[in-house]
């Protein structure tokens, strides 16, 4: 049987081990409590950063080109845009809410190499919620998956206004009998040399198809 003595001295040992269990129980609330806030907060970051990029593409078809680029001078945001445009032109079958799991990062990163994760962006619409796992795990497997290939050379360059030209690589001959040829032919007839080599393919080209014959010389 406790005495009452005995029952003071038992609850003012046990008291201090309370108090340190609410304590702890505190600090541990108020620690989730910031977490999920955090989080939270970085979810509405990327939420905002879709919703101007989406703002802004918007901006952009419904104002003349003159006000738009007010718009971005007034702003002091000339140049800036068009990381955000990016992002409107990847995401625009997404939500803001449909992509807010996703760190501001990722969210970059897809937007600016979107001919290289547009396998990845496609495949979030297929996702009942779009985590910043799933996204991790479908660019590790296109990274996988992707078998390197062979690039085709190419001679065409573009311009900005959106036209293209062709630009020959450098010939490379221990001769150099082309290059010697080719000036030799610009010295004497006076044609650039893009006149001159656009003709010499004109003929090869006609020769393919059967309109000139070899004939042989007497």
């Amino acid at each position: 049987m406790m005495t009452h003595v005995q029952g003071v001295v038992a609850a003012q040992v046990n008291r201090p081990n309370f108090e340190q269990f609410i304590e702890e129980k505190a600090n541990t609330t108020k620690s989730v409590s910031t977490e999920n806030f955090s989080f939270q907060t970085l979810a509405e970051v990327t939420k905002t950063i879709l919703h101007h990029a989406f703002w802004l593409a918007e901006q952009q078809q419904k104002l003349s080109a003159k006000e738009y680029k007010k718009l971005l001078f007034d702003q002091g945001w000339k140049g800036e845009e068009k990381r955000y445009l990016k992002i409107a032109a990847a995401f625009g079958k997404f939500s803001p809410q449909d992509l807010a799991q996703l760190e501001p990062r990722t969210i970059y990163q897809l937007a600016e190499n979107g001919k290289k994760y547009q396998q990845v962006i496609d495949r979030l619409l297929d996702l009942s919620a779009i985590t910043q796992e799933a996204v991790r795990s479908l660019t590790k497997k296109q990274r996988t998956s992707k078998e390197p290939r062979p690039e085709k050379p190419s001679i065409w360059r573009r311009l900005k206004n959106g036209g293209r030209y062709c630009q020959i690589p450098p010939i490379h001959e221990a001769s150099e009998s082309t290059g010697i040829t080719l000036q030799k032919m610009i010295d004497e007839e006076g044609f650039s040399a893009q006149h001159i080599v656009a003709e010499a393919i004109a003929l090869r080209q006609a020769y393919k198809e059967g309109q000139l014959v070899r004939s042989s010389g007497r």
